[in-house]
């Protein structure tokens, strides 16, 4: 994609969420007294942001001009953050995590694909490198620990050396005699045409005409025919391959110009401007200086760097401002202590008899949208968009990679702190020997007496014991070995979310909260999702099991564990910690095994693993269980923030299921395969179990018969009936245990209401019909 179209898509989709933040003022600070309106509102904004962000994506992934491409994330930032406002004021007014957007999608005249969550793809691109060296790394400490297999590399034979040396001598000789036959070819072309100088008649000309014609038209099919044959013997690629090749390559070579792409001009700045900024600070300072010392008789004390320094001091005002404004301060300080001494009279004096007061009837206005925290970046970079880039003309820069004013005005920020400094510790020593030679002051006087105050004050802060640091002396690296020896650290399954067909609302949620439970029958796919937020993400995956944590017995020995963790995960983020089978944790019945008493202890220290967890810090905390009602569900609940329940798929998720598995697995649909069929039969039973079926049916050999004997639907009927389903009996615990979770019980007690109303509703209806028959009796 050429720049000048990703500016053009960033340009349009500018004026798009103009739109939307317009919109924003004028109806979400309203409040909404119908729900069902306020939920139409939300689900729409929801969506239209989806596709702001999806062509926000699409114009900043190759963009190459490193202040568009900082204009451009800051949009992106900020559209998706307030997709997630939106999505929690959703699950908010409608206590449930799913939402129907079938009326909204057909409303607006989108597709079930448009409300797909798209990953941003700077997530991977940003850090490409630290990632692949990173996953390098870790297959390096395994495969050393013995953890996993070296894959075997078989010697040649001698006789199979002599016979690639054959074929490469051959196909050398092959090359030399083409180029001897063409040099001889071209010799003979040479001297035919200098006998054929003599002029020719226009039937000839045509003939000869005619003649290349043919001849390179023969050519050009020749060259098609031999396309063909090399894509049809496996030599070479498809052209469809080779343009996504170039592409690949294209976008490699996009990424290391995006990398190359930054300029500083911080040495320029602080060899031209430098020596004027620190002439004009040292003028302004003694300029302060002085002024106060006509107003207050005596030099100010220097302010501390922590106060700012001369940015405390440094003010526009003259000595009659500063005057008036102290003035002001006294007779404030008079008013309020006439105020304290009117009250303190009041006080002594007997207070009348008070009227009851009359309560007034609470009016509830309804919803009204929540403070956003993105709202102002979107406003913010909306008008440095009208400012800076809406009219700019680039046409005079080719290369269109920076523009070195707005990096100059960016970067004048830097140097003008950078002396500001040097020239406080400069003035703080000349103020001092100024304060000696004409007030007889020595020493800093007050500014140690407020560092003592200061010093004084300080309120001892209890310090966590996972924030404690319990390995000073060892490094990343080797924390990072000893928690992947330990399997403790583990691979990442190269998944992607879009890879995982099923629930929409896992699509939503998985990636945004830092704790996340995902519940559900065997096989819907909880281990995949888990994979595929560490492969969007690009983060660490740590996995805590009984089996990996016996090296780490009793609270001292988990402590530590977690500490590892921690610190590796904080260093090295994104990152996510996953607990399989999270439900041992907090189960209700008796441990059986040191491994699973040890594994129990973890409940008193993940509350407090997750309270250490900065907002700055990248790292997730996901459990997976099937069976949650074996857990107690108080504190289980309490410990992650965002659960969601998995069922097993619908209808259309299972013909999809099918269809999509067969395809890949490199079966062809017929006639004799009846997808609906499929899909019906195997109503109950999950993804895992589709995958499983189908692998067992397309095996190596039977893909090779496929060409004389099709695939048909009993196949896949007879190997699926060899597993059990999730019974109603499972699904029926799953939902009474989801109804007892916080959300469950919001969305329960919220119907419930519903139904009461809907009750008094239709008994008074039925009440005004009876009335009015009665009436009606008694009138004949």
């Amino acid at each position: 994609m050429s720049q000048n179209t990703c500016c053009q898509i960033w340009a349009d989709t500018q004026k798009e969420l103009d739109v939307m933040l317009q919109r924003e003022r004028e109806e979400f600070q309203e409040p909404q007294e119908d729900p069902e309106e306020a939920m139409k509102m939300l689900a729409t904004a929801y969506v239209q942001y989806l596709a702001i962000l999806r062509k926000l994506d699409e114009a900043h992934a190759p963009l190459i001009h490193q202040q568009k491409r900082a204009a451009v994330r800051q949009a992106l930032d900020g559209v998706m953050g307030r997709i997630l406002e939106i999505k929690g004021e959703m699950v908010a007014l409608e206590k449930c995590e799913c939402h129907s957007m079938a009326a909204v999608l057909k409303e607006l005249q989108r597709v079930p694909e448009d409300i797909e969550i798209p990953i941003p793809k700077y997530f991977i691109q940003e850090n490409l490198g630290i990632l692949q060296y990173r996953e390098k790394y870790l297959h390096e400490i395994l495969l050393n620990a013995g953890l996993i297999e070296q894959e075997v590399v078989t010697a040649m034979t001698l006789e199979e050396a002599i016979r690639v040396i054959q074929v490469a001598e051959r196909a050398r000789q092959g090359r030399a005699r083409a180029a001897f036959m063409r040099r001889i070819y071209l010799e003979e072309k040479r001297q035919s045409r200098t006998q054929e100088q003599q002029t020719k008649s226009p039937d000839e000309a045509a003939t000869c005409i005619q003649k290349v014609w043919r001849g390179h038209r023969q050519r050009k099919e020749t060259e098609r025919l031999r396309e063909e044959e090399m894509i049809f013997l496996g030599m070479s690629l498809p052209p469809e391959l080779e343009v996504m090749i170039s592409l690949q390559k294209t976008n490699v070579l996009e990424g290391e110009f995006q990398e190359r792409a930054d300029y500083s001009f911080v040495h320029e700045l602080r060899a031209a401007e430098g020596p004027h900024i620190k002439e004009t600070f040292q003028e302004e300072i003694t300029q302060c200086f002085l002024e106060c010392r006509h107003v207050t008789g005596r030099f100010p004390d220097y302010p501390l760097e922590k106060a700012g320094g001369s940015k405390a001091i440094i003010v526009e005002k003259h000595p009659e401002e500063i005057v008036e404004e102290l003035a002001a301060k006294k007779a404030q300080a008079e008013a309020q202590k006439n105020e304290k001494d009117k009250k303190k009279k009041e006080a002594k004096e007997p207070a009348p008899e008070k009227k009851p007061e009359v309560e007034k009837p609470v009016v509830d206005e309804g919803w009204k949208m929540a403070p956003s925290n993105f709202l102002s970046m979107l406003e913010e970079g909306s008008s440095q968009y009208q400012v800076f880039w809406e009219n700019r003309d680039n046409k005079a820069d080719f290369l269109q990679d920076h523009d070195p004013e707005l990096i100059r005005a960016g970067e004048r920020g830097e140097v003008v702190e950078e002396i500001r400094v040097q020239v406080d510790v400069v003035m703080q020593e000349k103020l001092l020997r100024v304060k000696e030679a004409v007030d007889g002051e020595t020493g800093p006087g007050q500014v140690k007496a407020v560092k003592e105050k200061v010093s004084k004050a300080a309120v001892k802060k209890k310090v966590s014991e996972l924030e404690k640091d319990l390995t000073p002396g060892r490094s990343i690296d080797s924390l990072y070995q000893q928690l992947a020896e330990e399997r403790l650290l583990i691979q990442v399954k190269n998944v992607n979310l879009s890879d995982y067909m099923g629930s929409q609302t896992v699509h939503e949620n998985a990636p945004l909260v830092k704790s996340l439970l995902l519940a559900g029958p065997a096989g819907v796919g909880k281990k995949m999702l888990v994979h595929a937020i560490c492969t969007e993400a690009g983060a660490n995956l740590f996995s805590l099991t009984p089996s990996n944590t016996v090296n780490y017995s009793g609270k001292e020995g988990l402590i530590m564990l977690l500490h590892m963790i921690l610190k590796v995960g904080k260093e090295l983020q994104p990152s996510v910690v996953w607990i399989g089978d999270t439900e041992r944790i907090y189960s209700k019945g008796a441990t059986k095994g040191e491994d699973e008493v040890n594994f129990k202890r973890l409940a008193r220290l993940l509350p407090q693993f997750l309270r250490t967890l900065k907002p700055k810090d990248r790292v997730l905390l996901v459990g997976t269980t099937r069976r949650p009602f074996d857990a107690n569900v108080g504190p289980f609940c309490k410990l992650y923030q965002k659960i969601i329940l998995i069922s097993k798929p619908d209808y259309l998720t299972r013909f999809a299921l099918w269809k999509h598995y067969i395809l890949q697995g490199g079966g062809t649909l017929t006639k004799l395969l009846n997808l609906n069929c499929l899909a019906h039969m195997s109503d109950g039973y999950t993804q895992g179990h589709v995958v499983e079926v189908v692998h067992a049916v397309l095996t190596e050999l039977r893909l090779l018969q496929m060409a004389r004997k099709p695939l048909r639907t009993i196949e896949f009927v007879t190997s699926l009936a060899r597993h059990d389903p999730v019974y109603n009996e499972e699904e029926a615990a799953f939902q009474a245990w989801y109804g007892k979770t916080p959300l469950g019980k919001a969305w329960l007690a919220e119907h419930a209401t519903d139904e009461e109303g809907k009750g008094k509703r239709k008994k008074r209806k039925g009440k005004g019909k009876g009335k009015g028959k009665g009436k009606g009796k008694g009138k004949k």
